[in-house]
């Protein structure tokens, strides 16, 4: 199955900072440069990883941090990783963990799995005292009134579990860069007056640094009033290559694929190109019908097949004016696994499963096998007609990120993992999957629905519910992972 390229290329700055004791130096010579060669280590680590790198050097005392401290800010950084080459004392640390408002994580990766005890020296110790003042800063991040740091432990070569830490938390900073510099366009009105739809956009800004666009249908209009039939044709091209386009099965609603409605979701997909790029979109919540027989409405209700390219590149695309929906897919886009819009559809008792799936926008990167188009007469709940995307999520573990609002209006996310089981799912043209989740479906689904979500969820691959924790605790947004034993 080919896969669609980022629109854009995911990416953060990250700022490493080495902190030691200045004492040591006069006392040991060599451990300096030493702890200079350590650091390099670490900063290999993290530049592989597709982010920016920027070192501030070694700080040996608090008049060193107060120094470079100006530059750390002035950096634009999406993380910080304070790398505990040695020990160092917390007043090095205080005046950064005070000043600071993005994610520091303490990194501890000591250069031997033990020390040789029979050999040992104060200079061996010293090399591999990484952990030592952990808790000291830690203690200290709580007095200046912070959380405490998030803490890599382990060795500085071979060490697969803190590398994969490493690998996690530079994802981590994409998806605070992303979200943080987002403009999210926000067009139309919540469907049918759906309650649990509607979203405050300047609370949304104040929680996830996001700036909403507020957008008018007729500006993709006017890219679909007059569009460049090459661009068409070769969108026609695209959603063809990527796309089956089978004969119906049982619903009676469904057709194969007709050339008007290729037609239609290729010059529907081209304005919405032509709209996302004059608007400079990172993604899109929207709903509206327009009046029956208008070309608005004809537009409006065919970009299904557009926005399911546009999130299979990287551009979350989310239906029925769900904008806070399209944060979390976009949470599970940057850490590259996916980020469907889904809902909970009927339940199987038989098989102890539930179809979680929706009518659009999906992640057809995800897909198990080549996503399929069929043409419907009608949208079921919604006015129009035409292409619409129908896929089975990857066979394997899952995870789903709903993203609601509390009674006091903060977001709060609830995460849930579960496992996708390859069994058919309805030919309805509409992406569905069959999720089984522990400890059976009867008590899952209580205990989802008492952790008061919205009723839409972003659904990725793989388990990744620690991470989307780690996600909100940066963010400084309440999490909590539905129960599973």
């Amino acid at each position: 199955m080919s896969i669609i390229e980022r629109r854009k290329p995911l990416t953060a700055r990250v700022g490493i900072v080495s902190v030691g004791h200045h004492v040591y130096w006069g006392q040991f010579e060599g451990l300096l440069e030493d702890m200079h060669r350590k650091a390099a280590v670490l900063e290999g680590k993290v530049a592989c990883h597709g982010v920016e790198v920027v070192n501030f050097g070694l700080l040996d005392e608090a008049q060193g941090t107060y120094a470079t401290l100006p530059r750390i800010r002035a950096a634009d950084l999406d993380l910080l990783l304070v790398d505990m080459v040695t020990y160092a004392t917390s007043s090095t640390f205080g005046a950064l963990i005070r000043a600071l408002d993005i994610p520091v994580v303490l990194v501890a990766l000591q250069p031997r799995a033990a020390l040789d005890y029979a050999n040992a020296t104060t200079y061996m110790q010293l090399s591999n005292d990484d952990f030592c003042s952990v808790p000291e800063f830690a203690a200290v991040a709580v007095r200046m009134g912070k959380r405490p740091p998030e803490v890599i432990i382990g060795t500085l070569h071979d060490d697969p579990v803190a590398d994969a830490e490493i690998a996690e938390w530079c994802q981590i900073a994409k998806v605070y860069r992303s979200l943080r510099t987002a403009r999210i366009g926000l067009m139309g009105h919540v469907l049918e007056a759906m309650l649990d739809m509607h979203t405050d956009p300047t609370a949304l800004t104040s929680a996830f640094g996001s700036h909403v666009v507020l957008c008018e249908p007729e500006d993709i209009l006017r890219h679909w009033s007059d569009p460049d039939p090459a661009l068409v044709s070769a969108k026609k091209e695209e959603i063809l290559e990527f796309f089956d386009t089978p004969d119906p099965v049982s619903d009676p609603i469904t057709m194969r694929l007709t050339d008007g409605d290729l037609h239609t979701a290729a010059r529907a997909a081209v304005a919405l190109d032509g709209f996302v790029e004059e608007k400079n979109l990172d993604g899109l919540a929207y709903y509206y019908e327009g009046l029956p027989g208008s070309e608005t409405r004809t537009l409006m209700t065919n970009l299904i097949v557009g926005n399911s390219l546009l999130q299979a590149a990287g551009f979350p695309m989310c239906g029925e004016f769900d904008i806070k929906t399209c944060i979390a897919m976009m949470v599970m886009d940057r850490l590259e696994i996916g980020g469907s819009f889904a809902e909970f559809h009927p339940i199987d008792f038989e098989r102890d499963a539930v179809l979680v799936g929706h009518d659009g926008p999906h992640h057809i990167n995800i897909a198990e096998g080549r996503p399929a188009i069929r043409s419907l007469r009608k949208y079921h709940g919604k006015p129009g007609a035409g292409a619409s995307v129908e896929f089975n999520i990857k066979e394997g573990p899952i995870t789903m990120l709903g993203n609601t609002i509390t009674s006091d209006g903060k977001f709060k996310f609830v995460v849930a993992e579960g496992e996708s089981l390859r069994l058919p799912v309805p030919p309805t043209g509409n992406t569905n999957t069959l999720g089984r989740f522990r400890p059976d479906v009867r008590t899952f689904l209580k205990r989802w629905v008492a952790a008061a979500p919205t009723h839409h969820y972003a659904l990725g691959v793989g388990h990744h519910a620690e991470t989307i924790s780690k996600v909100a605790d940066v963010l400084g947004i309440e999490s909590v992972v539905v129960a599973q034993d």
